[in-house]
């Protein structure tokens, strides 16, 4: 707590206002009310909903099988004061007011929780059937589209690519994803591994282009860059996100390389009273030795009980976390746990032509990352592994029919 935040009032009086109304948000005011914080909670939210989950929405709502994913919280009863439909447009953090397009709001303690935003593909803005597909309403807009099994066409083979191919697929689509890497994965995964995701692709009878990049997209088609035209009754565009923070321009609040917000292994920032957690920001991991800016569900989930804790200042809580995230693609349960370089040592369990199979990376002889596809039990054990900086005997590794907690050395 700073020295400025205590002359501000104590933990009864002080009020904290949490911008950013998605997954780490809600979870930093309901970990604040766990924790015994007893000041005002204020969660302020750009979209109108009540607050959702997003993983189901490249899932269950995308397909109509689900209506939404509010999340199930009671925030009238935890004394949550929940503001919705309130764009943020500005910090000023000397006067310890963030402006809102409804006038400024007092704060004692900021958490930045703004999430990620889906890049753009260029030339497509007002484009009629273009997509994206990260908020309720891209959700809404796309389950007609795949009730009426269009013909689509998803650029960007990544995880949320993979993820609405899927789901068109199982709605009856015909699809074809282009990709201008040459395989799926291929900001995410070395080579060896992705390549043999490609024939998941096939098999599910999604039809996959790499080294194709779009040259423009017109109503109802796609024009890539050698001429050819690919048939589209809609485009879905899933080329990644970056941090939504454009609105912090002009605050003073240090911004990294990907134009996220700066935290420090508390996950405050270079502000005064100002924590930033989720996909906005990136922090320093002492486990892996450098600044780690994570876009994933498991990190919003954890992150807040950090700042949570170090709001109250009861404890130090440092954030250190093992990296995890899934993906359901093609009938694969897809998982990850760490974080990997390319220098690491890669070590294969099983077949990748198989139905299940996992990769495991080796800084030196520590487990530092495990991949693991339809083997839930490597993936449990190779995380906590992780955790406790266990070393590992590569042979023993490399037999899948050896429990990973059965191949280590210490």
């Amino acid at each position: 707590m700073s020295e400025q935040t205590q002359r501000r009032g104590t933990s009864q009086t002080r009020r904290v206002v949490v911008v950013g109304a998605g997954m780490a948000g809600v979870q930093t005011a309901v970990a604040l009310r766990e924790q015994g914080f007893t000041g005002t909670v204020t969660l302020i939210g750009a979209e109108p909903h009540q607050p959702y989950d997003r993983p189901p929405l490249s899932k269950a709502v995308l397909l109509g099988k689900s209506e939404g994913s509010a999340f199930e919280v009671d925030f009238e009863a935890l004394g949550i004061e929940l503001v919705l439909g309130r764009e943020a447009l500005g910090v000023r953090t000397a006067d310890h007011e963030l402006d809102t397009e409804a006038g400024p709001v007092p704060y004692d303690v900021l958490v930045l929780a703004t999430g990620a935003e889906p890049i753009t593909l260029p030339g497509t803005e007002g484009v009629p059937g273009v997509h994206l597909l990260r908020t309720l309403d891209d959700a809404e807009r796309l389950r007609p589209v795949l009730a009426r099994q269009h013909d689509i066409v998803v650029v960007g083979a990544g995880w949320i690519g993979a993820e609405f191919a899927t789901a068109a697929r199982e709605a009856g689509c015909a699809v074809t994803v282009v990709e201008a890497a040459d395989r799926p994965l291929a900001g995410a995964l070395p080579a060896e591994v992705a390549a043999p995701m490609a024939a998941w692709y096939a098999d599910s009878g999604t039809a996959l282009r790499t080294h194709a990049r779009v040259a423009h997209v017109e109503p109802g088609a796609v024009v890539l860059d050698d001429g050819s035209r690919l048939s589209a009754g809609a485009v879905v565009v899933g080329i990644g996100a970056r941090p939504a923070t454009a609105w912090l321009t002009g605050s003073g609040i240090e911004l990294g390389a990907h134009r996220e917000v700066l935290a420090d292994d508390r996950l405050r920032t270079t502000a005064p009273d100002v924590y930033a957690v989720g996909d906005c920001a990136s922090f320093p991991s002492g486990r892996y030795g450098e600044r780690l800016l994570i876009h994933h569900w498991d990190n919003a989930l954890q992150g807040p009980r950090t700042v949570a804790a170090n709001i109250l200042g009861e404890t130090d809580a440092v954030y250190d976390p093992v990296p995890y995230f899934w993906s359901e693609q093609f009938g694969r349960f897809v998982q990850y746990a760490g974080h990997h370089a390319a220098a690491d040592r890669l070590i294969w369990r099983g077949d990748p032509a198989g139905p299940s199979w996992s990769v495991c990376w080796l800084r030196e002889t520590r487990l530092v990352a495990l991949l693991a596809v339809g083997r839930p039990r490597d993936l449990a054990q190779g995380r906590r592994l992780i955790e406790a900086g266990r070393h590992m005997d590569p042979e023993a590794l490399s037999d899948p029919g050896n429990p990973l907690k059965n191949a280590t050395t210490s």
